[in-house]
């Protein structure tokens, strides 16, 4: 099917961020087939009149969660959470069919909000890659590996088991891309971030891992006189393959050995800000050129799983912690939430730009709300201005999955009346825990 986007202001994303002001761009299934400026003559089977709202590519979640939507609004404000309730909650309470429609509701909250392509760490995810595929969302997927009983295993590590079975199962998938995921530095030993790693060159995928976050994981390695990053490089898994997530406590030494090595960053400023946890030196590390993507994190941990978000206080943060005002420029922003993202994944041939050949993921934000007028800076309207509710199309892999700012072939209201069904379980051991959340 070709469907032609019409008075667009179509922001490419390209290399010299080239613009086009009164803009047309047409896919053909799956790829951009062409982009231009002013009126296009060719055949299609849909016209989408932009109305001059701003197109550009579609939004790309380096790092979440997304099936951890019941536990929104839940203990935010408690110390040591992950800990105190987290790890016994879901461990206690978290099942496949739960799993199956958070991950749903997740993907409809990104969907709705232009993000095309996102990362997940979370069990039971080849529930979440059945999600993926009902909903027509790319999801790069990882089973969570960590050195203690969860609720989809009794052995620690039991995640491998089904990290291989996805490996095998969708090589080459439309909506699925495996990756591993190790936990993190501390929860998870040498010998099996040794072998995530050789399992993700064997794939020639991802290792993501939540990495230079915690207060306790920098004195843990301070008394061995490493830090994570050295740890992960001294064990030869800090490579091209590796996404590391957070990364906020990174010394310039950190920095200039995971530039060399290749490795990338997802930055989730949402959830380490909200968990006082500090600012990720990203200055430094665009500076060495590492590739760093953004990332909402979980719905527990940054509570939206929207980008509207994150470039706001990404902006917001640095410039405050740097005290710079004109460092990152809204059209970079704009970059780390779209082609940075695909950089970060090794992505950045398929999507994360408007170009012809490329996949036909794109967001189209509506600059007719009240919030987006006027508009002189596009970037800036994006970056400062916009929110969710400002989305009206989204396209991913050349469909249309979001039309008028609703979704498409989803009735969200018996999607919440069957996640709220299955949550009463959930609910009923949370109570338990009344006291912290």
């Amino acid at each position: 099917m070709r469907i032609l986007f019409e008075h667009a202001h179509i922001l490419t994303m390209d290399d010299a961020y080239t613009e086009i002001r009164d803009g047309w761009l047409l896919t053909d299934g799956g790829r951009i087939a062409a982009l231009g400026a002013g009126s296009c003559l060719e055949e299609c089977d849909e016209r989408i009149d932009a109305r001059g709202g701003i197109l550009l590519p579609g939004f790309v979640n380096t790092h979440c969660h997304a099936s951890m939507v019941p536990f929104r609004t839940m203990g935010d404000d408690c110390a040591d959470r992950l800990r105190r309730f987290l790890f016994p909650l879901e461990n206690e309470a978290m099942t496949r069919d739960l799993v199956y429609l958070g991950a749903k509701h997740g993907i409809a909250e990104m969907l709705l909000a232009g993000v095309t392509t996102f990362v997940d760490m979370y069990y039971f995810e080849d529930e979440v890659a059945r999600a993926c595929r009902e909903m027509g969302m790319r999801g790069y997927l990882g089973e969570t590996i960590i050195g203690q009983p969860t609720c989809d295993s009794e052995a620690p590590y039991g995640g491998f088991a089904l990290a291989e079975e996805m490996l095998e199962r969708y090589r080459d998938d439309e909506y699925v891309h495996p990756i591993l995921a190790p936990h993190a530095t501390t929860t998870c030993d040498e010998a099996s971030l040794r072998r995530a790693h050789e399992l993700a060159v064997r794939y020639d995928t991802l290792m993501t891992l939540h990495a230079s976050e915690m207060d306790y994981e920098m004195t843990y390695f301070a008394e061995r006189g490493q830090t994570p990053t050295g740890f992960l490089n001294d064990i030869g898994v800090l490579d091209r393959h590796l996404l590391a997530v957070h990364c906020i406590h990174m010394t310039q030494a950190d920095v200039e050995m995971m530039a060399a090595r290749g490795a990338s960053v997802a930055h989730c400023i949402a959830s380490n800000t909200k968990a006082g946890k500090g600012v990720a030196p990203v200055r430094a590390m665009r500076d060495a050129g590492i590739a760093v993507g953004l990332g909402t994190d979980g719905p527990s941990s940054g509570n939206t799983l929207n980008m509207f978000d994150q470039m706001r206080l990404f902006a917001n943060f640095h410039k405050t912690e740097e005290r710079d005002r004109g460092l990152f420029p809204a059209k970079e922003i704009v970059a780390l939430a779209t082609r940075g993202g695909a950089r970060s994944l090794g992505g950045e041939g398929e999507f994360g730009r408007l170009m012809p050949g490329m996949r036909a993921d794109m967001v189209l934000v509506s600059v007719e709300g009240v919030n987006m007028f006027p508009v002189y800076n596009p970037y800036s309207a994006l970056v400062y201005s916009a929110n969710a509710s400002n989305v009206d199309t989204v396209m991913a892999g050349g469909e249309i999955r979001v039309r008028k700012g609703k979704m498409t072939g989803v009735d969200l209201p018996a999607l919440r009346a069957a996640l709220t069904a299955q949550m009463q379980p959930f609910l009923a051991a949370a109570s338990r825990y009344a006291d912290i959340i």
